[in-house]
């Protein structure tokens, strides 16, 4: 009996070592593998994505669909199998529809050491790329602020041109494209993705006085950083916070409201409008102390807030909207049952919420009639009729293009910043499960709903325009400035000017 025990647990070691070791990044899947797993993406698209045509005809997607799987012909990685699927998905323009890494090399990727990285983090508009920071702490040429003209020999537009054909957004937004790049990495992480990690880099850049310069770059590498060492200095240990302080700092991270009661002025931070960071109770909160205070401008902050809970954002909008409104003039799913569910998150419970809520109706449609016909009211207590300004960027998506799309004619409502990522006329979300492909475990999300916000507005593929636009300079990036809230200061500023002299000649009138 000891020696069965025995030997059982050493199986059971092994056999844990064996499954630990059995995934391997570099496994190259046979072309017979990745067909089928691409096959099955295509035909889940085709079948259940409410808006596939939406912005590229059929004729079209069918050319994309077939210039992706003639890229199979040799064995590839899991990276490069997404590197295809991203490059087709992306033709969708949907930016609820993008790929994910499977389940296995996500681990993968939490363990691994990472051994070098695109020493730079790039900032990126209009055909232009700046220079936003640098890990290389003695490089002296590439700060912050500036112009870089080329990288290996491809310009700024080749560049872009190349990898913005990889990343999925709503419509012809290039608004969006150009943010995801500028992201702290993402540029770095997109470059070394398609082009691999050359020794060094040689950059094409412009000087102070507008001068042509090249320099020559390497990688960084963070287990070589003898620098960074050298100026780690030990301190003495403090108290970790608790549980309780922790979770307040991840939800001070994503909703704050900062005041400013002797300028009558507020900034409410609000970076998700998901579940899960209790946002009913913080808008009842906030609105009660803005009316307690005698705030007289809010300026509401969703740069970076890619959505989340419409009943959330709809919360939000009822605080400040000035009459009844509707969430959307149409939304439904093109189908419940799916010939390859089995790959689909939570198809089950989809197809149910789908049998109660979105019946068939004579136009074939699942339609939500809902949010297609119910019109919400404005909030009667604490409700804000102050001065608003929405900060908005091209990471504002989707929910939060619902908040700003009805708000923004109001008159007490001003929209600043740049073009939101989230498409104006609609988009398609509300229901978004992963599908995971059986060969590879690659992963793609699959929108079930198609969304249009307001069919009055022009369909061409655009986000929502803010009403005074606020963009990066490279003078702005140089500084370090927030260009964005330095514009909004500039408007209240200017407006309590404006009401003080109001108010002086008044009395003096009197």
């Amino acid at each position: 009996m000891r020696c069965f025990v025995y030997i059982a647990v050493i199986l059971l070691i092994t056999g844990c070592k064996a499954g630990k070791s059995s995934f391997t990044a570099n496994r190259k899947y046979a072309p017979a593998q990745l067909q089928k797993d691409y096959d099955i993406c295509r035909n889940i698209l085709e079948e259940a994505h409410p808006s596939l045509y939406w912005y590229t005809s059929r004729d079209s997607m069918n050319f994309y669909f077939n210039e992706g799987r003639s890229r199979l012909r040799d064995s590839l990685t899991e990276p490069e199998f997404r590197k295809v699927l991203s490059y087709v998905i992306a033709k969708i323009n949907c930016g609820h529809t993008s790929v994910r890494p499977s389940r296995s090399y996500t681990k993968y990727l939490d363990t691994v050491r990472i051994g070098r990285i695109f020493p730079l983090s790039m900032k990126l508009w209009n055909d232009t790329m700046v220079v936003a920071a640098s890990l290389l702490r003695q490089d002296s040429l590439m700060k912050r602020g500036t112009l870089i003209r080329s990288i290996n020999g491809l310009t700024t537009k080749q560049l872009t041109d190349t990898l913005f054909d990889y990343i999925s957004t709503d419509g012809y937004n290039t608004t969006h494209k150009y943010q995801s790049l500028s992201n702290r990495g993402s540029f770095g992480s997109m470059y070394t993705s398609l082009y691999g990690f050359p020794r060094f880099y040689d950059i094409v850049y412009q000087d102070s006085i507008g001068q042509m310069k090249q320099a020559r770059i390497t990688p960084y590498y963070p287990g070589t950083d003898t620098v960074r060492r050298r100026n780690v200095v030990a301190e003495p240990k403090e108290p970790q916070p608790s549980r309780r302080e922790r979770r307040r700092m991840r939800m001070n991270n994503t909703r704050l409201l900062r005041m400013d009661t002797a300028n009558h002025m507020a900034v409410m931070d609000l970076n998700s409008f998901s579940r899960g960071w209790q946002l009913k109770k913080f808008f009842r909160k906030s609105f009660k102390a803005l009316r307690k205070y005698d705030i007289q401008y809010l300026v509401i902050d969703v740069r970076s807030n890619g959505g989340g809970s419409v009943t959330n954002s709809t919360n939000l909008t009822r605080y400040i909207s000035d009459k009844s409104f509707v969430v959307a003039d149409s939304l439904y799913a093109v189908t419940k049952r799916k010939k390859y569910s089995r790959y689909i998150e939570s198809d089950f419970f989809n197809r149910m919420f789908m049998t109660f809520f979105t019946p068939r109706k004579k136009d074939g449609l699942y339609h939500f009639r809902y949010f297609e016909r119910h019109r919400f009211k404005p909030h009667r207590k604490h409700h804000y009729d102050g001065q608003v300004y929405i900060l908005i960027g091209g990471n504002s998506f989707s929910a939060t293009t619902l908040f700003t799309g009805a708000l923004i004619k109001q008159d007490n409502v001003t929209v600043v910043g740049e073009e939101t990522g989230g498409g104006a006329y609609g988009n398609s979300a509300w229901l978004i499960p992963d599908v995971t492909l059986p060969e590879t475990g690659v992963r793609f999300r699959l929108p079930l709903f198609r969304l249009v916000i307001d069919h009055t507005l022009p369909k061409n593929g655009r986000g929502v325009q803010p009403e005074i636009y606020s963009g990066p300079t490279i003078e702005a990036i140089q500084r370090g400035a927030d260009y964005k809230m330095e514009k909004v200061m500039q408007l209240i500023r200017r407006s309590q000017s404006v009401n003080e002299k109001g108010s002086a000649s008044f009395q003096n009138g009197n």
